[in-house]
């Protein structure tokens, strides 16, 4: 077919600004396409063709077929041009973001039409790279820009990715920091280039000062203690002093919730400003506008039915007359954000009884100057029940042993309280990361008074096997400890189940073994059932234990004196519903036996056989729900053991003029010991990664005789809190910052009380999966005595330092801390610098 070029159309030749990375983002083309010319056509009088054929040029490894079929031009239409078919044509190739330039060029013959469509493909970015900042940081970008190799580079997207890198180092109190893109061509590719961030962070920007204006009735110092993350430069080390823009909103949000707390109602900041002081340090200056104080007059419920007025004043507690306090108003009401779940409110008694869809809207109603009257409104809805129970996620654990740790159940009333202590119960399995506890609520199909719960897990690794080495009482000692913590006793027998081993029932058995060759050797198995019986939370545990320490050093050598102890305990543990579902109690019978052959150090008795018949009992309450890393909730556990009094009805003589022998007064060990601990963690930031945890504990043994006293049982307290091997015989507590044992007030060895405390601010600093990192800071103190008697809970041993913990899968707890003694052993020594190992234990 012969063609006569007869028109010539240029339509369009336009540049993409850039693109983002979501369509949704994308930057359209220009406005209008600009119509260079049209020499044989009348632009005011177009006429019609009829699309002949569509050639596409410059495409790379895209089927030019692909590109008509996006531009929605089709061979066989009828078209008018001029006019907006071609236009639109070429804003669909624009939007694909893909090309950097796009021309069409029309040849007519008659009233048929020939379009030719001219692309240049934009260069395709091959690699990201950030240069002036660490690896980590670069491996941080990377993730937060969500960078995809193979993208056009475009203005738009470089702007869109140096904001964001900005944004990510001013988090990071870099407010100078200067981002500038180097790119070159990538060799070892077609039309691809290296896209290089050339980073420049400067020094970082801190907060030098922070000014109020307007603060008639509170101090500067006041207000800036409302704050919790905008803080001025101080010598307090624990107090940031970084400047994020989201957290000082955050914190211009915490001084009116003071304010208004203060019953200044209508407080607000009216301007706030922020200036340089110097190239490290800038100001900010807040201008308040305090307003009058108010104070509540008359309280009225509206939709109660429920519960009466009385009942919900009663809840609420607010008085007539007194001072105004949203924060107050909205914890007691339980809708403000962040409350503790288990503390009472109105909400949570609506919630706690099925009332599932209760809602509470507040109202104020301005009367005079500085009164208000609350309008509380209601909206009760109708109680919901549970449907049914649904659960998912779990290969290792059976169903049985999650649900019997469900409080909520089908066919009871919705109740938020027990979803919660649920989802502790569940955490404190430690088979399950801590988000998966969390159940979803779903309406249940075909009704409108049911729902499901539905709980998704995710397993985690909770199983240790242990095998470390570890320095105590002047020797090494190898130790291997393999615990399960999900066994299932009922298929033991069967051979198939040992894969690795018999699991599903949550029970937990462990096998330890400890050796440093002729001179220790020790081995101890326990087992404990959560649910014994399987139909009640009653736990029953057992444990048998023996030890051999003898004088012989070396594996040559032949023993002549040691110390042997032999025993084994049987435990009953039971959850109470009173004072609430989080308390129980645990009994255990103990059976010892310790053998000396010239053994000293247990108050003159070092041959013969020493026997203890010991009953324990311990309450406990515990609201912790992260095993490993707790970031809230508190434990609390009071604990006494008692042997029965055998001098007050044997008949024999124990004053230290008898004559009995040193084995006849020490074959039965009589003696009471009791034991107070608690622990409590408090989250100090939202993401609860900073955690302050505060500990207390003591101990004290006591004696019915005066003069028949116990040679077992005491405490050694110093160090790392591990002898390096169990010893038998006495309790050995950890105090950082002194050498092991150095602080026992005893000629024998052994204190008869001891008292321990500590502050510790711990951060997480990486968790994936069951895999963590946190580091801490301690201040502790505490003390031994000889005798109950001698026991001051405020003449303390103080020390300070720093540690950091990593937990393993298979492995366990491990760690190393460093800390600083301030005062004197008992053999006159400063405490000093000491480094303390720490293997499967906290502190």
């Amino acid at each position: 077919m012969k063609l006569n070029l007869t028109t010539l159309l240029w339509v369009a030749v336009c540049w993409l600004a850039g693109t983002v990375a979501a369509a949704a983002q994308s930057p359209a083309p220009p406005d209008s396409i600009r119509l260079d010319s049209y020499p044989y056509m009348d632009p005011d009088n177009p006429r019609p063709y009829i699309i002949k054929d569509i050639v596409v040029h410059g495409t790379q490894n895209v089927d030019p077929e692909l590109i008509v079929s996006l531009s929605q031009m089709h061979r066989g239409d009828t078209v008018t041009l001029p006019g907006e078919y071609l236009i639109d044509a070429t804003r669909r190739l624009w939007s694909l973001q893909q090309y950097s330039d796009v021309k069409t060029l029309v040849q007519t013959d008659a009233d048929s039409a020939y379009i030719h469509v001219y692309l240049t493909q934009q260069p395709l970015v091959s690699r990201w790279e950030f240069d002036g900042v660490r690896k980590g940081e670069s491996s941080a970008l990377l993730e937060k820009l969500d960078i995809k190799r193979g993208l056009p580079l475009t203005d738009f997207r470089v702007k869109t990715f140096t904001n964001l890198i900005k944004e990510y180092f001013y988090g990071k109190s870099f407010l100078n920091v200067d981002v500038k893109l180097q790119t070159r061509t990538d060799t070892t590719m077609r039309n691809s280039i290296i896209a290089t961030f050339v980073i420049d962070k400067k020094e970082k920007v801190k907060i030098g000062k922070v000014d109020f204006a307007g603060n008639d009735h509170f101090k500067a110092r006041r207000l800036r203690r409302t704050l919790k993350k905008t803080n001025q430069k101080s010598i307090n080390i624990f107090k940031s002093s970084k400047f994020n823009e989201k957290e000082y909103e955050t914190d211009q949000a915490n001084v009116i919730d003071f304010y208004n707390s203060k019953g200044y109602r209508n407080a607000m900041i009216v301007s706030d400003s922020i200036y340089p002081i110097n190239d490290r340090r800038i100001g900010i200056k807040m201008n308040v506008e305090e307003g009058d104080v108010f104070y509540y007059r008359n309280v009225d419920w509206m939709g109660n039915s429920v519960y009466s007025t009385e009942q919900l004043n009663s809840l609420l507690g607010i008085e007539k007359g007194q001072t105004y306090d949203r924060k107050t108003l909205d914890k007691q009401l339980g809708i403000r954000t962040g409350l503790d779940p288990f503390a009472t409110s109105v909400n949570t008694l609506y919630q706690d009884n099925g009332y599932l869809m209760s809602s509470i809207e507040p109202q104020e109603i301005v009367v005079g100057r500085d009164s208000i009257d609350l309008q509380i409104k209601i909206q009760e809805g109708k109680p919901f029940s549970i449907n049914q129970v649904y659960i998912s996620g779990n290969n290792r654990v059976f169903d049985r042993a999650i649900r019997r740790e469900i409080d909520a159940v089908p066919g009871e009333l919705y109740n938020q309280q027990l979803l919660i202590s649920t989802m502790q119960r569940l955490g404190q399995m430690n088979h399950f990361t801590q988000e998966s506890t969390t159940p979803r609520v779903i309406p249940a199909m075909g009704s409108n008074d049911l729902v499901d719960l539905s709980y998704q897990l995710e397993e985690q690794p909770s199983d240790q096997v242990e095998v470390s080495g570890g320095w105590g009482s002047g020797m090494f000692v190898g130790s291997v400890r393999v615990t399960f913590t999900n066994f299932n006793l009922a298929d033991a027998l069967k051979l198939k189940a040992w894969r690795p081993y018999p699991h599903g029932e949550n029970q937990q058995l462990s096998i330890s073994g400890q050796s440093n060759g002729q001179y220790y050797k020790a081995l101890s198995m326990s087992f404990t059932d959560p649910w014994f019986g399987g139909k009640k939370p009653n736990s029953f545990s057992i444990g048998l234990y023996y030890s051999d320490q003898t004088d012989a050093y070396y594996i040559w050598q032949t023993s002549n004196r040691h110390f042997r102890t032999m025993g084994a305990s049987v435990g009953l543990g039971q959850r109470l519903q009173w004072p609430d579902r989080m308390f129980q109690i645990y009994n255990e019978l103990m059976y010892q036996s310790y053998n000396l052959q010239d053994w000293s150090g247990f108050l003159g008795f070092s041959n013969g056989t020493a026997n203890i018949v010991a009953l324990t009992t311990q309450l406990s309450r515990n609201t912790v729900s992260n095993v490993y890393f707790p970031d809230g909730g508190s434990t609390l556990s009071l604990g006494v053991s008692l042997t029965p009094p055998y001098s007050l009805f044997d008949g024999k003589d124990y004053s230290p003029t008898s004559s009995l022998t040193s084995q006849e007064r020490n074959r039965w060990i009589e003696y009471h010991k009791w034991t107070l601990s608690g622990d409590w963690y408090f989250p100090l930031t939202n993401n609860r990664k900073l955690v302050l945890r505060a500990h207390t504990e003591m101990g004290l043994v006591g004696s019915y005789n005066k003069d028949k006293i116990s040679p077992f049982e005491g405490y050694q307290v110093g160090g790392d809190g591990m002898a390096g091997y169990n010893l038998y015989g006495v309790d050995v507590v950890g105090l950082r910052g002194y050498e092991n044992g150095s602080l026992t007030n005893s000629d024998v060895g052994q204190s008869r009380a001891y008292n321990k405390y500590i502050a510790e601010l711990r951060y997480l600093a990486f968790q994936q999966g069951s895999t963590m990192i946190y580091g801490l800071a301690f201040a502790e103190a505490g003390n031994a005595f000889a005798s109950v008697r001698e026991f001051d809970p405020f003449l303390l041993k103080r020390s300070v330092g720093v540690g950091v913990r990593l937990l393993l899968p298979m492995v366990g707890l491990v760690g190393i801390d460093y800390g600083y003694g301030f005062d004197r052993d008992i053999y006159g020594n400063k405490g000093g610098g000491n480094t303390h190992f720490i293997i499967g234990q906290n502190f």
